[in-house]
């Protein structure tokens, strides 16, 4: 397909494509929203049934302890780790970055699932009764340590959910050319209805029948992009991206390293924070249903991972692009079979993400804000009113990449999890825990200093990349080196103190 000028998405050398005005579009633009409905009114079914008839409580609504077997739990964590920023960051990486950036964000999303196959039954062993990452946290240092790691993950939770309507707001732009709210709302109102009245038990169980769509759709979609011009393909993999050659597959050099390194630290950062999956540590039927779960999610999202980011080459192959963060749909020459494909896709990798995101939201607040004092009919409404802040978010930030939303969230995690899980070292003290979690955020407003003046540390905070656009390793560096540091020597400093 031959790169083009503009967009209304869109304007594409032939006008009956992706996202154009063609002489069966309306048509298929209302086949679209009728697959869209259906489809969300199916896993809203499926939700409810899983609930329905259940003696919920507080405890069971955010944990489903100990009820999921390996299968269950490797898929579920598959599904809920896989949204639909799967179409927009790794391609959005692959087009500016190249193999290095493509290999480390297919590693960083599959590196968070082997640790919690480790670090899960270790954890988990020390507190039977938990629910969230900062639970544990509380059970070694006291409870401002708690509070400060819940808030981190709150913001990194509601970060990636207004980011995934985001997504799908761009996304259905993209293909049909609907106006923004007309996708994020359906899929907001259906996701919060099955998730505010079924709780993890109802997210636990679309998320097995979201999975195996993703799975299958995906490999339909990857077949017949791949069968229809494989050799064209491949040769706009291997070409020269619109910067250089930067978005070619092949090219390989130090800049695309270090910046594939940024994305392992960075994400596998940020989805140790990802209270989701801490949830379906407890949720797991014992320790080793848990790991071989954690292995199955792991070996399902690396090569998915993988062929995401060398769409993104093959787009960067064709020529720039205003939104690089589009650059998958550009890398496909779609039929309206393809594209109807697209709708239940895009819609089962949002709702598996949102409906964990929503539930994992309200776990970490009810246990780690609320002290646990939150009733099941607080917990349900509280649910449903985080909806109308996360659309109007999402609404006013189409704007925005992605991928740069993310890292806004990488990089506070990042300052985090290296206090956080040096406490399974015995000798860790709570102050010093706290003050390294500060002191990350710190380090990266001090290497920007350093480096260069005040306003670009400070501005490292909120926007952790480098003149290319692409995550910068010496800045989640200093966030990870700081904090760790600061935590050890204060351990050995600080005055020992109870929990």
């Amino acid at each position: 397909m031959n790169q083009v000028e503009t967009m209304q998405g869109c304007v594409l050398a032939d006008p009956n494509m992706l996202g154009c005005t063609g002489p069966h579009s309306e048509g298929l633009v209302l086949l679209s929203l009728l697959l869209m409905l259906a489809t969300l009114v199916f896993f809203a079914w499926v939700g409810y049934r899983a609930a329905k008839g259940k003696e919920l409580d507080e405890d069971s609504y955010i944990s489903a302890r100990g009820t999921q077997g390996s299968l269950r739990i490797g898929l579920s964590l598959f599904a809920s780790g896989m949204g639909i920023w799967l179409l927009f960051g790794p391609p959005e990486v692959g087009y500016y970055g190249g193999f290095f950036d493509v290999l480390g964000y297919a590693l960083s999303a599959s590196i968070p699932f082997l640790l919690l196959a480790y670090l899960g039954p270790i954890i988990r062993s020390r507190l039977p009764m938990g629910v969230t990452l900062a639970d544990y946290v509380r059970s070694r240092v006291g409870r401002p340590m708690q509070v400060y790691v819940g808030l981190i993950s709150i913001l990194y939770m509601f970060t990636f959910l207004f980011a995934e309507f985001t997504a799908i707001g761009k996304a259905m732009d993209f293909l049909f050319g609907y106006p923004p709210l007309i996708a994020i709302l359906p899929v907001a109102i259906f996701t919060a209805a099955y998730t505010a009245y079924g709780g993890l038990p109802a997210s636990l169980q679309t998320d097995r029948w979201q999975a195996w769509a993703i799975i299958w759709l995906m490999a339909i979609t990857l077949v017949m992009i791949f069968a229809s011009d494989i050799g064209d393909t491949i040769s706009n993999a291997k070409a020269p991206g619109p910067w250089g050659p930067g978005g070619s597959i092949t090219h390989v050099d130090f800049a695309s390293f270090q910046s594939g390194l940024a994305l392992v630290i960075a994400i596998t950062a940020a989805e140790m924070f990802s209270q989701g999956n801490w949830q379906r540590n407890w949720a797991s039927k014992d320790e080793e249903s848990l790991r071989k779960g954690a292995w199955l999610a792991a070996a399902l999202v690396f090569p998915l991972m993988l062929l995401m980011g060398f769409m993104g080459t093959v787009a960067a192959g064709q020529g720039p692009l205003d939104d690089p963060s589009t650059a998958f749909f550009w890398a496909m020459d779609p039929s309206p079979v393809l594209m109807l494909i697209f709708v239940v896709l895009v819609i089962a990798l949002v709702c598996s993400s949102a409906d964990t995101l929503q539930n994992a939201i309200i776990a970490s607040i009810s246990r780690d804000i609320s002290n646990g004092s939150m009733s099941l009919r607080q917990a349900r409404i509280a649910t449903i009113l985080l909806v109308p802040v996360a659309v109007y978010l999402a609404v006013t930030m189409q704007a925005a990449s992605v991928f740069q939303i993310f890292l806004f969230a990488d990089l506070l995690a990042a300052a985090t999890v290296a206090p956080v899980f040096l406490l399974l070292w015995d000798n860790t003290q709570p102050n010093a825990a706290l003050a390294g979690a500060v002191a990350g955020l710190l380090s990266v407003v001090a290497y920007g200093f350093a480096t260069s003046d005040l306003s670009t540390g400070i501005g490292y905070l909120t926007s952790p990349t480098n003149e290319w656009g692409l995550a910068n390793l010496e800045v989640f560096l200093s966030a990870l080196i700081g904090s760790a540091v600061v935590t050890i020597a204060g351990s050995y400093t600080m005055p020992e103190e109870a929990a």
